[in-house]
């Protein structure tokens, strides 16, 4: 079993604390952690997440913490892309008193992280887009800090992170009041999503793959993730499609059949509208 320090990414030993943007292409060897804590931001794509040799599917949006007596690593990345940040648990120290004790900060910041060690695998918080991009700009905030380390920047770090903290154990708690049951739905509903986005998709499939009516796909995907899953569906396709178009020579016809866009004319429209440009365009700035 590989073992990984945290001296590895820093030295400062009066600051132990470091974050960066990670891209997995390839499968991570299982590891551990050194007397440190990670927290993860899935910012892009999707991987399995393994966990002391447990898997669950990760996908953007989600979040999730890894302390020191847990094995995992990732495996089968698909545009993986994440947040890393690793840091000494006594840095939460310095947390208010009353945001320790609630049930946000205790359940995704104390209790799930130990409790990976004796359950496969717990209930993680799932982001949603509007709240994943307030938190991908605070990541960025504490990426410059980090990067440029100008006086007082480890205040500055602290600072931010326990502005993180702070959010995302509000996130976790709306989460865990709202019904559980449509979390599950969602979840089988994205899944399956993910899974087969190349392929014709109906609401009726997804809608029955979830074990829900159609109606009800549209309302948790309305209450969750502010979209629809036919937008969401959309999304899947155009993030694939600027992948092969980076990526590949292949044609615009080509990209938009392999993306699950039966008609190339409608798939450049779209594309443009989400982007700001043509496929054309887009692969030539690339």
């Amino acid at each position: 079993m590989k073992i990984v320090r945290l001296e590895w990414f820093t030295k400062d030993e009066q600051f132990p604390f470091f974050i960066q943007y990670g891209g997995h292409n390839e499968n991570t060897d299982l590891h551990k952690h050194d007397e440190f804590t990670e927290l993860v931001i899935v910012l892009n794509g999707n991987a399995t997440h393994i966990v002391n040799n447990e898997s669950s599917f990760i996908k953007k949006g989600d979040v999730f913490v890894i302390n020191d007596s847990t094995c995992h690593g990732y495996k089968d990345p698909h545009d993986f892309k994440i947040c890393n940040i690793m840091y000494k648990p006594d840095i939460l120290q310095s947390a208010d008193p009353a945001l320790r004790i609630s049930n946000g900060f205790q359940a995704l910041f104390v209790s799930e992280p130990s409790y990976l060690n004796i359950h496969p695998y717990p209930s993680k918080l799932s982001l949603s887009i509007p709240n994943l991009e307030y938190v991908s700009t605070l990541i960025s905030v504490m990426m410059d800090e980090y990067r440029n380390k100008l006086q007082g920047y480890e205040t500055m770090l602290t600072s931010r992170f326990m502005e993180l903290v702070v959010y995302l154990s509000r996130q976790f708690d709306t989460k865990e009041k709202g019904p559980s049951s449509n979390l599950l739905h969602l979840a089988n509903a994205i899944s399956y999503m993910e899974d087969h986005y190349i392929e014709p998709l109906t609401l009726e499939e997804i809608a029955e793959q979830s074990d829900i009516s159609v109606r009800h796909l549209n309302r948790i995907f309305q209450s969750y993730y502010q979209t629809t899953p036919v937008s969401y569906l959309k999304r899947l396709r155009l993030e694939r499609a600027c992948s092969l178009l980076k990526q590949t020579k292949l044609s615009i016809t080509d990209i938009s059949h392999k993306c699950g866009f039966n008609d190339s004319n409608y798939f450049t429209r779209l594309f443009t509208k989400a982007n700001g440009c043509s496929p054309k365009a887009y692969r030539r700035v690339q």
